[in-house]
C-alpha cells in the first residue's frame, strides 16, 4: 500500500492549488494528486475564449502546470485514474486500477460534470458539451466541416459558445426553453440586453423552444423542435447545467452530501481529516451567512488555497466574494456574490437597458449580497468590497440606484 501525508482527489485548479500551497508550507510532506484526466493542470477558462478557440494563440498556452512542475515540486501525479472506494476509518482510498493509497489528510476536489442531454438521437456524432480539453479539441476540429450550429441552453457556456461559433463563420442558432435569456437568474431587461447583442452579431435566438429529436445517420443532420420546426445543423453544443460526479464511494464512507459535499467555513467535511474544495463543495459562507455552492474558476482556486492551508494545519476560514466575468458580441457581463433568485431579495436597478449599461444590486436584510452587471463591470471590485465588509446599505438605496454615484463612497 502506498502512503501519502496529503492525498488530493482532483487535478483541477482547486486540487493543484491546494497541493502547491501545502508544498510551500511543508517542503518535505508527501503529496499525491489523483486526476480523472491524464493531463497536468490546464486552463478550463481558456477553452471558451476566442483567441484560443479560433487558433489565434499557441495551443501550448493552455497549460498552467506542465508535467515538469509536479516533478520539481515532488508531487506525485496519478493521471487518468478515479476513486472507487473510500475507507474513512482506516484512511485509505481504492483506485479504479485496484491500487490502494493511504493518507493522513484527504481533499476531495473532483469538480462537477456537464449535465447529459438525453433526448432521442442525442447519442449521434456532432453533439458536444464543454468541460475537458478533449471536448474543446473536438469542437475546434468540428468547426472545419460545419456550416450550421446550434447551442442549447441559456447561461455562460451557451453565451460564450454562441459567440465563438458565430465568429468562426457558422450560422448559429441558440435554443432557449425560457422566455428570455438566463431566466430566472436575470430579469427580462438584462436578458433582452444580451439577446439584442447576440442577435446584432448574427446569432438567431429561438425562445420558448425545445428540441424533441435529433435526426441524421451516424452524425447530426438536423433537429426537430417540439412545435415541428426542422433546423439543419452539423454540430450541437449543450450548456444545460451541471451534475455531480459519481459519488457513491463518498456516501458509502459517510461523507455528508446535499447538492454538493457539505463543509464548514474551513472546508472540512463531517468526516475527520477529509476536506473539500472547488465546484463540488457546498460550504458555509461567512459573508453571506448561508451554505452555498459555486461553480467558477476563481472561487475554486481560492478554495484550493484555503483548503491547503487547513490541511497543513494553519487554521484559516474561507472568506471570499466570488465573481465571474465574460464578454462577447460587444457586451460585458459579470456576476458577483450570490445572484440566485429568491423571495428574500430586494433588487435595486442601477443604470438602464436603454443606456446599454445596467446592473441589478441584490440585497438581503440590510446588506448587499450580490449583483449582476452588464456593461458595468468596472464596478465589480467596489461591489465585492461592499459585500465583503457587510456594509449596511438599508438607507443607501438612492445612491445605489444612481448610475453616476461612485460606489467607492459607500465602501
Amino acid at each position: 500500500m502506498t502512503s501519502f501525508k496529503h492525498l488530493i482527489i482532483g487535478g483541477g485548479v482547486a486540487g493543484v492549488t491546494a497541493a502547491e500551497t501545502i508544498r510551500e508550507k511543508d517542503p518535505s510532506a508527501t503529496i499525491a494528486v489523483v486526476n480523472d484526466e491524464p493531463h497536468a493542470l490546464y486552463s478550463r477558462v481558456m477553452l471558451s475564449k476566442p483567441n484560443f478557440f479560433l487558433g489565434k494563440i499557441p495551443f501550448d498556452q493552455i497549460w498552467m502546470k506542465g508535467e515538469e512542475w509536479y516533478k520539481t515540486n515532488n508531487i506525485t501525479f496519478l493521471g487518468g485514474k478515479t476513486v472507487t472506494a473510500l475507507d474513512a476509518t482506516n484512511k485509505s482510498v481504492t483506485l479504479n486500477d485496484g491500487q490502494i493509497i493511504s493518507y493522513e489528510k484527504l481533499l476531495i476536489a473532483t469538480g462537477v460534470r456537464t449535465r447529459p442531454w438525453t433526448i432521442p438521437g442525442s447519442n449521434k456524432k456532432g453533439i458536444y458539451s464543454l468541460r475537458t480539453l478533449e471536448d474543446g479539441q473536438a469542437i475546434m476540429n468540428a468547426l472545419k466541416g460545419a456550416k450550421n450550429a446550434i447551442t442549447i441552453g441559456g447561461g455562460f457556456i451557451s453565451f460564450e459558445m454562441a459567440d465563438l461559433l458565430n465568429l468562426a463563420g457558422l450560422n448559429t442558432t441558440m435554443i432557449l426553453r425560457e422566455p428570455f435569456f438566463w431566466q430566472p437568474t436575470l430579469d427580462e431587461s438584462s436578458g433582452m440586453m444580451i439577446e439584442q447583442a447576440l442577435t446584432k452579431a448574427g446569432v438567431k435566438i429561438l425562445k420558448n423552444a425545445e428540441v424533441s429529436e435529433v435526426i441524421g445517420g451516424e452524425s447530426v443532420e438536423a433537429v426537430i423542435l417540439k412545435d415541428g420546426t426542422k433546423l439543419p445543423c452539423e454540430m450541437i453544443i449543450t450548456g444545460i447545467g451541471i451534475v455531480p460526479p459519481p459519488w457513491d464511494w463518498m456516501k458509502a464512507a459517510g461523507v455528508a452530501i446535499k447538492g454538493g459535499i457539505l463543509a464548514n467555513e474551513y472546508l472540512e467535511t463531517n468526516v475527520p481529516d477529509i476536506y473539500t474544495a472547488g465546484d463540488i463543495a457546498e460550504y458555509k459562507d461567512l459573508i453571506l451567512e448561508e451554505n452555498i455552492q459555486l461553480g467558477n474558476w476563481v472561487n475554486a482556486r481560492e478554495q484550493g488555497h484555503i483548503a491547503g492551508l487547513n490541511m497543513f494545519g494553519e487554521k484559516t476560514p474561507f472568506k471570499f466574494v466570488s465573481f465571474y466575468t465574460t464578454q462577447g458580441v460587444g457586451i460585458n457581463i459579470a456576476f458577483v456574490g450570490d445572484v440566485g433568485p429568491g423571495a428574500d431579495r430586494i433588487i435595486i436597478p442601477r443604470g438602464s437597458p436603454e443606456l446599454n449599461s445596467y446592473a441589478r444590486i441584490l440585497i438581503v436584510g440590510k446588506e448587499l449580497v450580490g449583483a449582476t452587471l452588464i456593461n458595468r463591470t468596472s464596478e465589480l471590485t467596489k461591489i465585492q468590497k461592499l459585500i465583503e465588509n457587510n456594509v449596511d446599505v438599508s438607507e443607501k438605496y438612492k445612491e445605489l440606484s444612481d448610475p453616476n454615484f461612485d460606489l467607492k463612497g459607500l465602501v
